[in-house]
């Protein structure tokens, strides 16, 4: 490693001035648990990175390695093949975008890593963290998902691209065209590899493959491996080395708990829970999709603002639903299986399984929405009768205790102590505001780069959602008013239900 570093690959502290120029959001004051705080004392600066790409670490708000990126990033420098285990929520993306920034050489116009996940909003997140992370080093980033027109996708891939992210199937079509050119990437990386190697996916998996040189480094994430991941392991690693931080299956910071009620019921049960519970932002689960657009609707005729997402929609709409909830435009948002895996949303304290999940596996994803990055959260699971054995299934399989709703649920719990609901809004505008300028900084200097090369046209509601701050490792929420922008405007979705007379919706 110390033959491939450049000069500003050498350790941080023997020069600390780059420091002063730097620009991090205001620090996150929120207590953290043991699941991101029990490292054994390393620092960004102690892992020989590029100063370039430290200096887009602190800027993104990291202060010190989560265990996960102690543990993988070092060994995902000196090239060696990766199998991560850890919980949801731990900064798994960061451990292994860190180390792919490091090995991609910015003068050279290949694909040098590829990101792969399964969903289209964890592709658009992704690829933000390493936009986010690697804007001083000139590294160009592209995301790619299925739901979008493949032209655009071929005129950006004539340009120069660095690190590509994205869907499978959207990738093996543009490597089988020959658009995408793989044969010069040595980084293959599987985020949530669990469900990338479900039988719908290994097919394409091994295809793509196929793409990438013999010599190349294998770096599978995620919070659950089933028996098939050692098969892939077996095939297409060469002696990965293991990473297993799951102790414990569930997040420490996460409190669960189970109401009996008939499924008559439910609805009602929801409109108690909103009214008694201290809800920052809150994610609700259904098991089918005309189950979410149901619940959405009777959410809103409630009084609550509230948003609805499934895979039926179009993707320019999951797109828009997606970037509005992370900016705080509203409160709530009913869901299926979509939003399980990967999606970091920090503002989230409360996740509501409406139909509780048919596996165990399911149960520990949706949970891992709220309590991000060692915060506290609220886990609650509206049960039926029909629920009971499958409730104690899941809590055998997981190793843990979903407990009875009590009557009143200490905010201790789930609510951040410390600061008032105000002060955290103010210090979140602050911090929305500082990431914002640095992306459009970010932006101007893109442009002045190209200057007379006139680059692909993207579509407005891909610009808009390259444009946002979709992660922070230490961010707090977004402040907001419920279903109003920051400005107080209403902003329209064609997804979040019919229009609420004011005196209604100052309930929520």
């Amino acid at each position: 490693m110390a033959q491939t570093a450049t000069s500003s690959s050498s350790p941080a502290n023997a020069n600390d001035n780059w420091k002063a120029t730097l620009r991090p959001p205001p620090r996150d004051s929120r207590p953290q648990t043991e699941d991101v705080t029990a490292t054994k004392g390393t620092e960004f600066e102690d892992m020989f990175l590029r100063r370039e790409l430290l200096m887009g670490i602190f800027e993104a708000g990291f202060e010190r390695p989560s265990p996960i990126q102690e543990e993988a990033i070092p060994i995902a420098l000196t090239h060696r093949d990766i199998l991560a285990r850890a919980k949801n929520g731990t900064g798994k993306t960061a451990a292994f975008v860190i180390p792919s920034l490091q090995q991609v050489d910015v003068s050279k116009p290949k694909i040098q890593a590829l990101l792969l996940v399964p969903t289209r909003e964890l592709a658009l997140q992704t690829s933000q963290v390493c936009k986010i992370l690697g804007k001083h080093m000139g590294v160009q980033v592209m995301v790619t998902t299925g739901g979008t027109t493949l032209k655009d996708d071929i005129l950006r891939l004539s340009e120069s691209v660095h690190v590509l992210v994205g869907t499978p199937g959207r990738i093996l079509d543009l490597a089988g065209k020959n658009v995408a050119d793989l044969s010069e990437c040595p980084v293959f990386v599987m985020d949530e590899a669990d469900k990338l190697l479900s039988p719908e996916f290994t097919p394409v998996m091994e295809q793509l493959l196929s793409f990438l040189p013999k010599e190349r480094q294998v770096m599978l994430f995620s919070a659950t491996f089933p028996m098939i991941v050692k098969d892939f392991k077996d095939k297409y690693m060469n002696k990965p080395y293991e990473i297993n931080l799951m102790d414990e299956l569930t997040l420490r910071g996460v409190t669960q708990y189970y109401a009996y009620v008939e499924e008559r019921q439910k609805v009602h049960c929801l409109n108690t829970l909103f009214s008694k519970l201290q809800i920052n932002q809150s994610i609700i689960f259904c098991n089918s999709t005309n189950r979410v657009e149901l619940l959405a609707k009777k959410v809103t005729e409630l009084g609550y603002s509230c948003f609805y997402s499934h895979a039926k929609m179009l993707q320019s709409h999951r797109n828009r639903v997606f970037h509005d909830f992370r900016n705080g435009v509203c409160r709530n948002l009913v869901c299926s299986d979509l939003l399980t895996r990967g999606i970091d949303i920090q503002a989230v304290n409360v996740v509501i399984n409406f139909d509780l999940p048919k596996s165990s596996e399911t149960y520990l994803h949706r949970i891992g929405r709220s309590g991000r990055f060692g915060h506290l959260g609220l886990a609650i699971n509206l049960v039926t009768y029909e629920d009971r054995f499958n409730l104690y299934k899941i809590e055998q399989e997981l190793g843990t205790e979903i407990q009875p709703i009590p009557q009143v649920i200490d905010k201790g719990l789930y609510v951040a102590p410390g600061l008032g609901v105000e002060e955290q809004q103010q210090q979140a505008q602050q911090q929305a505001q500082q990431q914002a300028r640095a992306l459009a900084q970010q932006r101007q200097q893109q442009v002045q780069q190209a200057a007379g090369v006139a680059g692909p046209a993207r579509p407005p509601q891909q610009q808009q959602q390259q444009g946002q701050i979709v992660y922070q490792s230490n961010g707090q929420p977004p402040a907001r008013q419920n279903g109003t922008s920051r400005g107080g405007t209403p902003n329209p979705n064609p997804y979040r239900g019919t229009p609420v007379p004011a005196a209604q919706s100052a309930r929520s």
